[in-house]
């Protein structure tokens, strides 16, 4: 599993420029089964992503693709991490 941490390096008015082309990006991410959970964090300085997988050289190429990175507007940490336990319910996410 890896966690996205987005960090907006522009202001947010040009962050929004870009929010429409990121929902799309997030959406194909979702159903192609790659993204979990996202949001942006509080107060309003990026945003982080939960995602699947085991290579991580394909999240990291995806996250590149993040229309806020390819942009300019935000930089993106990529944390890989292996999900030992879980809550009730989560167990299909790992």
């Amino acid at each position: 599993m890896f966690v996205l941490v987005l960090t907006y390096t522009k202001p947010l008015e040009e962050v929004d420029a870009l929010m429409r082309d990121h929902m799309a990006w997030l959406n194909a991410g979702y159903r192609d089964g790659h993204f979990v959970v996202s949001g942006r964090q509080i107060p309003r300085t990026g945003g982080v992503i939960l995602a699947r997988g085991d290579d991580r050289d394909a999240i990291e190429a995806l996250a590149a693709e993040d229309p806020f990175v390819s942009g300019g507007v935000a930089s993106v940490e990529v944390i890989q991490f292996r999900a030992s336990q879980t809550a009730e319910g989560f167990e299909a996410f790992k």
